[in-house]
């Protein structure tokens, strides 16, 4: 004769009690295992922010606090007067225009080629193509000073020294740029581009309502990083200009220091004054720049 097992009658409250166990212990693991990263961070970012603080916060010290000791981070008697004087003493607001021309032009024309030219190395099979893209890529192995020579020249030829647009032109193509978009257009697929030949869109199309809204957090990415490329760049600028009226921000802060002595409240203060665009550029677009979803178009 055989038995057969029937089934156990199962406590309510011991699989609730069950249930609740099971899940804060594996919180727990996880709050411990964040514990070591997140610390990590925290530290890092207090070695990066730090000095930023500190150059801030002497920004708002008399001249005659900055060498003082006991050394303080905080000012005793805060003053804006180093921004007053650096604002007065040069001529900031025409230095702003002028960088803030040449950073837009700039960053558009720099988006705008990449972007084309990232697109057509990435889905254009051609043997030109590709050694094209060789010597763009042989460009970033090369020091940026070895290349200022025949660009001074190139640019003297054309008749733009001593201009806005001399500054402009050699930002038109970038290595980083081409190589940020070849590489996003890599992972598009190829079945988008097809559907859209299918249904009779021509390539100007495909790549301007399709490729292109793909390409939106790249677009901005970049467009960030140019910005800040242009804003920051010292070295350029002074080798192209040498009429005052025509210089940029950093050439301007440069003609702060002085030959004997330094007013170091003052450079602060225009120091502090130039980072002020690039943190507005930053945290306006910073939201804009997230993972597209590239297969949105694509059925299974």
């Amino acid at each position: 004769m055989t038995t057969t097992d029937m089934p156990r009658k199962v406590d309510a409250d011991s699989v609730r009690a069950v249930s609740k166990k099971r899940p804060r212990g594996s919180a727990t693991g996880g709050l411990r295992r964040a514990i070591a990263p997140t610390t990590l961070l925290w530290v890092l970012a207090g070695l990066y922010g730090l000095p930023v603080l500190w150059f801030v916060l002497s920004s708002l010290k008399p001249a005659g606090d900055l060498f003082s000791l006991p050394l303080t981070l905080f000012p005793d008697d805060p003053t804006v007067s180093g921004y007053k004087e650096a604002w007065a003493s040069a001529n900031f607001s025409g230095y702003f225009i002028n960088t803030i021309i040449v950073c837009v032009i700039a960053t558009i024309l720099t988006v705008g080629v990449s972007c084309c030219t990232g697109y057509a190395l990435a889905k254009y099979d051609n043997k030109w193509l590709k050694a094209f893209f060789l010597c763009i890529l042989a460009t970033t192995m090369l020091p940026a000073e070895v290349m200022l020579a025949p660009l001074f020249l190139v640019v003297r030829d054309l008749g733009l020294y001593n201009s806005l647009s001399g500054i402009i032109l050699p930002a038109l193509l970038t290595a980083t740029g081409c190589f940020m978009f070849r590489q996003f257009f890599l992972t598009v697929p190829d079945e988008l581009i097809e559907a859209a030949r299918i249904d009779g869109a021509r390539e100007l199309s495909i790549f301007m309502r399709i490729m292109v809204p793909l390409s939106r957090p790249i677009m901005l990415t970049l467009a960030i990083l140019s910005f800040q490329w242009r804003w920051n760049d010292y070295i350029w600028p002074l080798l192209m200009l040498n009429d005052p009226e025509k210089f940029t921000v950093q050439i301007g802060i440069q003609s702060l220091v002085g030959a004997q002595n330094i007013n170091w409240s003052v450079l602060l203060g225009g120091s502090v004054i130039s980072m002020v665009p690039l943190i507005v550029v930053f945290l306006v677009f910073q939201k804009y720049v997230m993972n597209a979803d590239i297969n949105a178009g694509l059925k299974d």
